[in-house]
């Protein structure tokens, strides 16, 4: 069971949660300012859950972080000034300048593996972090993240039917954070709760309010627990509130301004505060300390970032394949002969105690798939009633059943058969437009010709030798005379005369007939 936090821990939830807000209010400004490059994606009310969550996991533990879990690298050990740098697309960024958001990890100290922009894929991929820990045997607990909309995609299920099947040490918390982008949670799954989604894989979870950064810590820390001990997966949602538009292009306007103002109320810093104040965990010297190395820390990385250059034109072509730019090896924290043979052999013969009570037993499979009989009892037949035999009448409602038996009426008898008729042959289906007997639909407005196929035109000579390109020429050439190619005699040409806009004495004509040019001028 989780032991309570102590005052250096409390005050940690504060320090991070006031710098990942801060951090994104200057980036905000500098986004304003043409500053920063890539998209800038808010997470202003959502503090507590990347940094509760974030500080629940041990350094050798994996995390995959979103585009608004900034609070998690933090809290994990990426310096303020590699956001700023990472954002305005900096020469000395983690990614040198080639990405302008929050795609960047560090694999080998800080154990962070990039986001993903295909939401929820990293469930399987952090499944997979999960599996490969504890084959390396390195008690190891993966961590992510995923919206209540990406909940919806294909890759969260299946990401989570692995790590349950598997039973990977493998924590996913679900920000409900009631938006995704401008949709609703409750015009897009059919439950209240995302976390009775876990039921279907017989994942254990848990409903945490996401605005008390106590409980998300608290909770987060117990699944991490439960997960290391080998009882894992967990799934934990989180309730929050987005507080601004999914980036900074959108303002939002969907959201009703009752909702804002309620979740404005519930500001989870604003509401930490007071916890730390109530419990006299600190007071207002503590506090002005803390902000102040917050500001101090984020003036002097800003100005590294500001100051820093762009990456040169030539780098682009450099960095973009992996060329014996680090290793990639297997760090083992446990005997290899435990892994390999003969030590990992395993006897494959499945025995009737390795299935669930009730699965594995065949009689009882078979006997509940024959109706509760079993394989070698048949099930008794019912007596046949003869076909004059009075039949009850049964009725919907039980109410409206009488007490009567409806005698059956006699047997009718059966028509003769009727004579075999031999089949008619289908008559063929005339092509839409045939070619001798094309008429055009009756309409106030111009009408329209076939369709031409994608990619096909007037100009494609494999086009040109098909039917349908005989009809489309008709079609055009009735577009562009004053008779339709039909011969319908409805004409679509103004009555008044067009207007002449050529000059006097003639336009000049640069068309050749008989050799000479015509129009005056010509030579």
């Amino acid at each position: 069971m989780s032991q309570p936090l102590t005052r250096e821990q409390h005050l940690n939830l504060y320090y991070y949660m006031q710098l990942n807000r801060q951090l994104e209010e200057r980036m905000v400004r500098l986004f304003r300012q043409n500053k920063i490059v890539g998209g800038l994606y808010s997470s202003l009310g959502q503090e507590a859950v990347s940094v509760g969550t974030a500080s629940a996991v041990e350094k050798r533990d994996w995390i995959a972080p979103m585009i608004r879990n900034i609070g998690a690298l933090l809290v994990k050990g990426v310096p303020p000034r590699d956001i700023f740098t990472q954002h305005m697309a900096k020469y000395t960024s983690p990614t040198k300048g080639k990405d302008g958001t929050s795609h960047f990890g560090d694999l080998k100290d800080l154990h962070i593996v990039s986001p993903i922009s295909m939401l929820g894929d990293l469930i399987p991929v952090m499944t997979g972090v999960a599996m490969a820990g504890r084959y390396l045997g390195q008690n190891i607990v993966a961590l992510t993240w995923i919206g209540d909309g990406g909940s919806s995609t294909g890759a969260f299920h299946e990401g989570l039917g692995l790590a349950a099947a598997q039973k990977a040490p493998f924590v996913l918390i679900v920000e409900n954070n009631q938006w995704a982008y401008s949709t609703p949670v409750s015009r897009q799954v059919p439950v209240k709760n995302l976390a009775d989604r876990a039921v279907a894989y017989g994942i254990q979870s848990s409903i945490v309010d996401g605005n008390d950064v106590v409980a998300v810590f608290n909770n987060t820390k117990y699944a991490v627990e439960e997960c290391r001990a080998g009882r894992g997966p967990r799934l934990i949602e989180v309730k929050t509130m987005r507080m601004r538009g999914h980036a900074q292009h959108d303002p939002a306007e969907y959201v009703p301004k009752e909702m804002f103002d309620f979740w404005k109320s519930r500001d989870p810093i604003v509401l930490y505060e007071k916890f730390l104040t109530d419990n006299k965990i600190w007071d207002a010297k503590t506090k002005s300390e803390l902000d102040a190395k917050i500001e101090k820390l984020l003036d002097v990385d800003q100005q590294f970032a500001e100051d820093s250059p762009m990456p040169p034109p030539e780098f682009a072509a450099e960095g973009v394949y992996c060329d014996g730019c680090h290793d990639i090896s297997a760090e083992f924290k446990r005997p290899m002969s435990e892994v390999t043979p003969p030590g990992s052999g395993i006897d494959i013969t499945y025995k009737l105690s390795d299935f669930p009570a009730g699965m594995g037993d065949a009689a009882s499979v078979l006997k509940s798939a024959n109706g509760g009989h079993s394989q070698h009892q048949k099930p008794q037949q019912k007596p046949q009633q003869h076909a004059d035999a009075p039949r009850p009448v049964l009725h919907a409602n039980p109410a409206r059943q009488p007490n009567t038996v409806q005698q059956a009426k006699p047997a009718q008898p059966q028509p003769a058969p009727r004579p075999a008729v031999a089949p008619v042959p289908p008559k063929p289906v005339p092509p839409i437009y045939p070619e001798d007997e094309f008429v055009e639909p009756e309409r106030a407005a111009e009408p329209e010709g076939p369709r031409v196929p994608f990619g096909r035109g007037p100009k494609d000579k494999a086009f040109r030798d098909t039917a349908e390109a005989k009809v489309y020429s008709r079609v055009q050439k009735g577009r562009n005379s004053a008779v339709p190619a039909n011969g319908n005699s409805k004409n679509f040409t103004p009555k008044s005369p067009a207007k002449n806009f050529s000059k006097s004495g003639g336009a000049k004509s640069f068309g050749k007939q008989g050799g000479k040019s015509q129009g005056k001028g010509g030579r």
